[in-house]
């Protein structure tokens, strides 16, 4: 079981939404944003870092974006429900974008082909848990 799972599971409220789903939310959510931070960090070590500007950009986007989900999906007591929703789509918006970008790149550069898979788990696990809601 995982610390996030554990945590959720201790909670005295639960938080009223499917347990593993969240768990697996927020764990893609924050695994995303390393990962977007980092293909961004590697990006601008290329050779062709002009060439890589939108992908850059896309990348900061979306680990904002998914940090920021992570860290309201883990507070379970007292959520808005309209704004989780309007923060999952923000997210699952941001994440396609983001693998999008990293899947034009990723023949030529891994980090932007492992960038691009963890945008595509997030972009799930956000449309599984908004589908819950």
């Amino acid at each position: 079981m995982s610390a996030v799972s554990s945590m959720i599971d201790s909670h005295p409220q639960g938080g009223g939404v499917d347990k593993q789903l969240l768990a697996e939310c927020i764990e893609a959510c924050f695994s995303c944003a390393q990962t977007c931070t980092a293909c961004a960090d590697a990006c601008l070590s290329e050779d062709s870092v002009a060439d890589l500007r939108d992908c850059i950009r896309t990348d900061l986007d979306c680990a904002d974006i998914c940090a920021a989900t992570g860290t309201v999906l883990t507070r379970l007591t007292g959520s808005n429900t309209a704004t989780v929703r309007a923060l999952l789509e923000a997210c699952r918006t941001a994440c396609a974008a983001c693998a999008a970008d990293c899947e034009e790149h990723a023949d030529h550069h891994e980090h932007c082909r492992i960038c691009a898979e963890a945008c595509r788990r997030c972009e799930k696990a956000c449309a599984a848990l908004l589908e819950s809601l």
